[in-house]
């Protein structure tokens, strides 16, 4: 178990890359639409539509590597279930911050108030040297920046700092929160874990409108408690909990053939996607709705593609990866990267070229992502990375 699983590492940083990519699409024009998000009504995907719920299956692969690590080391259930909660409240509150910026007309300077608030995400959750004093007063720094960002924030209508929707980052965190416990409760039994994503899949249909308008099920009390969980409809947790599922198959397999294992991943993966398949006959894919076809194609590719990775990473074919080496390990450094440049866009309020169209502007996009990803490595290298 302390050995780092290498593909993880790059399936996680593939995804990051392509998050930080398409973020980068409305600052240019007339981008080829299957790299789009597509509208909520518009049956089918782009790109955009699968990069973040990937990211989530990534994480939830992540999941049983990490409490099963912190297992071995020797901390007690009491110790993870705090740091489960640390995590979760530290997603929650980025999250939030970033979401009433992005979400909300500001008065003020919203320029300066997007650089203190990245200032304070950085204070309060760097990853410091052990035992390093200074540290605790950093900390509490970067605490006292953002309860007085959170007091200062107002809307142009007069409105205060609110929890809204928690944004990405608090997404991330409601289904990090909900599998992590999942995974402690059914770590013993891990065939509970299956029966949990199917139910997920049910409310999931159920909550959700079908082709005609109709529903499967009217109001349910399964959809009540999905709410009140912060499930919501669910698709979060059926991509957590996919990767999930998938950790621990790699895991009772690894005992099989390289080549067994490789035809086994294909199989699931086409199992589910004839899954989204028969799915998509009574619901449209449609990532806004978070219909079950989309969750199922977004985990057949999933599949896929780490079963792709795990095989370069067997055959010591990982050289291409390490210029992305830090989407992989300093992910939400990597995340917080462009915000900086959020700020500075807000203080020289550019107007964008009308020759940014098209692949030129894709291209650019991708020119960004390398440069956000290159500023991540620098800063890790001087001591600096987002660790929650």
């Amino acid at each position: 178990m302390n050995k780092r699983n290498l593909a993880i590492d790059m399936f996680r940083g593939l995804t990051m890359l392509l998050m930080v990519f398409v973020n980068e699409f409305w600052k240019v024009f007339n981008v080829p639409h299957w790299l789009e998000h597509f509208a909520t009504m518009e049956d089918g995907m782009g790109l955009s539509d699968i990069v973040f719920p990937m990211f989530l299956f990534a994480m939830g692969m992540s999941i049983p590597y990490a409490l099963e690590r912190r297992r071995e080391k020797g901390y007690s259930t009491e110790s993870t279930l705090k740091h489960i909660f640390s995590r979760t409240l530290a997603l929650l509150v980025m999250g939030a911050f970033i979401c009433n910026q992005e979400s909300r007309e500001m008065t003020g300077n919203r320029g300066l108030w997007v650089l203190l608030m990245i200032v304070g995400f950085f204070l309060t959750w760097n990853q410091y040297p052990k035992d390093w004093k200074p540290a605790r007063w950093l900390k509490l720094l970067g605490i006292i920046l953002l309860v007085a960002l959170a007091l200062c924030f107002r809307s142009t209508d007069g409105g205060l700092f609110q929890g809204l929707w928690w944004g990405i980052l608090g997404q991330i965190g409601w289904m990090y929160l909900f599998c992590a416990m999942v995974w402690l409760l059914c770590r013993e039994r891990t065939w509970i874990i299956p029966v949990i994503w199917a139910g997920l899949c049910l409310v999931n249909l159920s909550v959700i409108p079908m082709r005609d308008g109709s529903q499967l099920v009217g109001p349910n009390i399964l959809a009540d408690f999905a709410n009140a969980l912060q499930l919501g409809k669910c698709y979060g947790p059926i991509m957590g909990l996919g990767g999930v599922m998938l950790t621990v198959a790699d895991w009772k397999l690894s005992d099989r053939s390289s080549g067994q294992r490789i035809g086994l991943g294909i199989a699931a993966a086409a199992v589910l996607a004839v899954l989204g398949m028969a799915a998509h006959t009574g619901w449209i894919v449609s990532k806004n709705l978070g219909t079950l076809p989309w969750c199922l194609f977004v985990c057949a590719i999933s599949v896929a593609l780490y079963t792709l990775l795990r095989c370069m990473e067997k055959r010591g074919w990982t050289g291409w990866f390490k210029p992305l080496v830090p989407a992989g390990t300093a992910t939400l450094t990597v995340y917080m990267i462009p915000y900086l440049f959020v700020a500075l866009w807000v203080f020289v309020n550019p107007t964008i070229p009308e020759w940014l169209t098209g692949w030129v502007g894709v291209g650019k996009c991708a020119l960004m992502a390398a440069v956000y990803i290159a500023c991540a490595w620098g800063l890790t290298k001087a001591g600096i990375k987002l660790k929650i």
